[in-house]
């Protein structure tokens, strides 16, 4: 097996000095375009890759950014990490995603990992009940922090999150305009913050419009439990006819369940859902839902951490990006 390649050897077959060598792998220095041709002509040979972690020791600089967030699996955080990942590479810095399940613990022990690789930032969505001594290891440690959809009760950080009242608000406005009223909230679990700032968009719009019956009914944001879900819902509510869905897979399932029932998505029974990911346009029939525009959400994301990174006293920031209504085919008039 060849020894692995290290920069002096670089150097020796480049012809330069160590010093040469380093500035042309890390972009520095003034070096003519020759020499630079010369050097990287070399690393591709010998299939040089810089030490990062040795980089960061010697310059005190960290060019590894971690994302933590609460469910890799859906595929509204994929489009969320694409976009974070495209802006953050494109600055010369890698993106590390862990996955803490929304379990306290399970984040614990991701962010502890995290802390001892001494990234250089943290993109996180905090899980459910995370407890004050979380934010204070955060706070030792000055790790410059984005917090994303989910805000922290403990302390304050940059935060990124969406206009959600308004959202299902205007998605539950729509609805009545077409002249539905049995409408039903549909999906999420009962204990997240962004849920009930949602479900508070909801009920507004049906007190405003002076329909007085508020359905509200709790199930995991996955296709698996749209179906599931559905049919408890109209077998206790038959005469549900709209629905103001939590997210886009389960309004998804909604649909398919609809469908196993001979039922049209749109027709018998309207649902609109919520993030506008990839799949909600390409579905049989297309997803009327509200766009959060999931990869910008991660270029905003990116930039938060840069603007930290670059200056970590400022004072925090809180954005909180607005959404549209997209309709396609999953809703109509009531029949």
């Amino acid at each position: 097996m060849s020894k692995k390649p290290n920069l002096k050897t670089l150097a020796q077959a480049a012809g330069v000095s160590v010093p040469t060598a380093s500035q042309v792998m890390r972009g520095t220095g003034r070096i003519s375009e020759a020499t630079r041709k010369k050097v990287l002509k070399a690393a591709e040979r010998l299939h040089y890759v810089p030490d990062g972690r040795a980089a960061s020791m010697r310059s005190g600089e960290k060019r590894e950014i971690g994302m933590l967030i609460h469910s890799i699996s859906n595929p509204f955080n994929a489009e969320v990490i694409s976009g974070v990942s495209d802006h953050l590479e494109g600055h010369g810095y890698l993106v590390s995603v862990l996955d803490s399940r929304d379990d306290v613990m399970h984040q614990k022990r991701n962010l502890e990992a995290f802390i001892r690789s001494s990234r250089g930032g943290l993109i996180w969505v905090p899980a459910h009940e995370t407890p004050k001594t979380t934010i204070e290891m955060l706070r030792t440690h000055s790790i410059p922090t984005v917090t994303f959809l989910r805000e922290s009760k403990f302390g304050k950080f940059d935060h990124v999150g969406l206009e959600n009242s308004d959202a299902t608000h205007t998605a539950t406005s729509h609805l009545i305009s077409l002249g539905h009223t049995n409408i039903a909230y549909f999906g999420g679990e009962p204990h997240s913050d962004v849920r009930q700032e949602r479900i508070l968009g909801y009920q507004t719009a049906l007190k405003e419009a002076q329909i007085n019956k508020s359905i509200v009914w709790d199930a995991p944001d996955n296709k698996l439990s749209g179906v599931t879900a559905l049919n408890e819902l109209l077998a206790k509510y038959p005469e549900t006819t709209a629905l103001v869905c939590n997210g886009d897979m389960i309004a998804l399932g909604a649909c398919f369940a609809l469908q196993k029932i001979g039922k049209t998505p749109g027709k018998e029974i309207s649902i609109i859902g919520f993030d506008d990911v990839q799949d909600a346009a390409l579905a049989t029939p297309a997803l009327t839902t509200i766009s959060t525009k999931p990869y910008k959400l991660g270029t905003l994301l990116a930039k938060t951490i840069l603007d930290r990174i670059i200056d970590p006293f400022q004072q925090s920031k809180a954005s909180k990006v607005s959404t549209k209504l997209i309709v396609r085919h999953t809703t109509g008039k009531p029949v």
